[in-house]
């Protein structure tokens, strides 16, 4: 958000603040990208470009960058995309588009979707156990991509542990997927549970305030 990563606490943008991390002093994506990157060897880094969600600007250059810089990283980028034209403009940056269902208007889209060679990152976007977006969405898993994100808004930088109810009904409408959990973890034993329902997940808070370690990443 304006250019700095924020710490996300809820949903509530309208309060979220420049990122304070244990692992830099700096807020800017690139410090931020390459001190994760030297606390474990992610092979894929998300971003949520939320100036772009709520259509006030773009970070999309910034973002092409930090693509080239982190190669073969791969940068899964939601950045509001709201119709094919979006969703092509991130794939010619080098990113890899999430599209969220907070933003998405039609269905067609995905339907659109399933003819593009390049891969794409459902996130299914859920807010007081309500989904954001079209309500048929959860009727349709035909349209859903081979790899998914349950986000539970509510539980995310809120330190309530992940969703698993949210995460095993879904995986449950799309058994083929892999399936991400984001939001909500506090430490090794809930990165364990999901572990062990192979579920992966979307980390942020408990990276930037230590609650895990290096060493119970790589023991995962």
């Amino acid at each position: 958000m304006d250019g700095l990563v924020v710490h996300a606490r809820r949903g509530q943008r309208e309060r979220y603040a420049p990122l304070r991390s244990r692992l830099c002093a700096s807020s800017h994506p690139q410090d931020v990208a390459q001190a994760l990157l030297a606390l474990y060897p992610f092979r894929a880094l998300y971003v949520a470009d939320l100036d772009a969600i709520l259509g006030r600007g773009s970070h999309q250059a910034l973002l092409e960058a930090l693509a080239r810089e982190l190669a073969p990283v791969e940068l899964w980028v939601d950045a509001g995309v709201r119709d094919l034209a979006d969703w092509r403009r991130l794939v010619a940056g080098g990113l890899t588009p999430v599209v969220g269902s907070e933003t998405l208007a039609d269905l067609r889209l995905l339907e659109a979707l399933t003819g593009e060679a390049h891969p794409f990152l459902l996130s299914l976007d859920f807010r007081q156990e309500r989904l954001l977006g079209p309500a048929e969405l959860l009727e349709h898993p035909q349209l859903w991509p081979s790899r998914l994100i349950a986000l539970n808004l509510d539980r995310v930088g809120a330190r309530r542990g992940p969703d698993l109810g949210l995460a095993a009904a879904l995986a449950t409408r799309a058994p083929g997927a892999q399936l991400y959990c984001a939001g909500g973890v506090r430490g090794k034993p809930d990165l364990a549970a999901l572990n062990a329902r192979g579920f992966g997940v979307l980390l942020a808070s408990a990276l930037h305030d230590g609650s895990l370690t290096r060493e119970d990443l790589e023991t995962l």
